[in-house]
């Protein structure tokens, strides 16, 4: 069974929504993070990096965001709107979450009337309407992670980073989330790089998932998730989404030992 593109839109696939062309990444006090990474991203594609701790996972997605320089090689991204989500929500306490969603619309000096339709598309996308006037410390950790993607979909990203953004919720809260984020991943359409330690979860949210060594990392390993979209709890039970966790599991191991 082939995965099925979410993207429609043929003139969208001119260029990669993200690319990496042998970046690596030494920092001043001489740790090489990165060795040689090369990959692209394709508009409607929802590629996952897994690998030991420490392997440059955070870095590569700082990268990408410019909040880091690689050392050498080079790398493109469409910057006409991009998204990230970090590990921990970082809402600012003082704000409601209509006010928190709205921050980057904000920053962006996007009029009141577009912003206030944006933010609420935003939130409704995400299943917190009727939430809008809560302050984070009234939210579970799973609602503050909707408001936190809330807040990056407001400007509609075509690249949309995650690093590691459910990792300290339990597990059920974990697993509905990862279906929201599929369906809001088929809603918009956008380039998707996600970071997780969770290799169930790769499997079931990614088109594609690469494996990466341990530092300096390097990709050592590609798989491609032959799941079609939409994809349902059950798909975590049937043999083929074993037999793919197994694999990947095996080539982690590797680069781990």
């Amino acid at each position: 069974m082939e995965t099925q593109p979410v993207t429609t839109d043929q003139s969208m696939m001119a260029h990669p929504a993200l690319s990496f062309n042998s970046v690596s990444k030494t920092f001043p006090d001489g740790t090489r993070a990165l060795d040689d990474i090369s990959f692209s991203i394709e508009p409607g594609e929802f590629v996952t990096v897994v690998g030991p701790s420490g392997c440059g996972k955070s870095t590569l997605l700082r990268i990408a965001s410019h909040l880091e320089e690689c050392t050498s090689g080079s790398y493109s991204i469409d910057e006409s709107s991009i998204g990230y989500v970090f590990q921990d929500a970082t809402l600012m306490p003082w704000r409601t979450v209509q006010r928190n969603v709205e921050l980057i619309a904000e920053l962006h000096k996007i009029d009141k009337p577009t912003r206030a339709q944006l933010v609420q598309e935003a939130i409704s996308l995400v299943g917190l309407s009727g939430f809008e006037e809560k302050y984070p410390r009234q939210l579970s950790g799973g609602m503050k992670m909707r408001a936190s993607l809330a807040r990056s979909l407001v400007l509609k990203p075509k690249v949309f980073l995650f690093d590691e953004p459910f990792g300290a919720l339990d597990e059920i809260t974990r697993e509905r989330l990862n279906d929201e984020l599929l369906r809001l991943f088929q809603h918009e359409g956008f380039a998707g790089l996600f970071i997780t330690h969770s290799i169930s979860e790769a499997v079931y949210m990614s088109t594609r998932v690469m494996v990466m060594s341990a530092r300096p990392g390097r990709i050592t390993h590609t798989f491609d998730i032959p799941f079609a979209f939409p994809r349902t709890h059950d798909l975590r039970y049937e043999p083929e989404f074993a037999r793919i966790c197994g694999e990947i599991s095996h080539a982690l191991r590797g680069e781990q030992q």
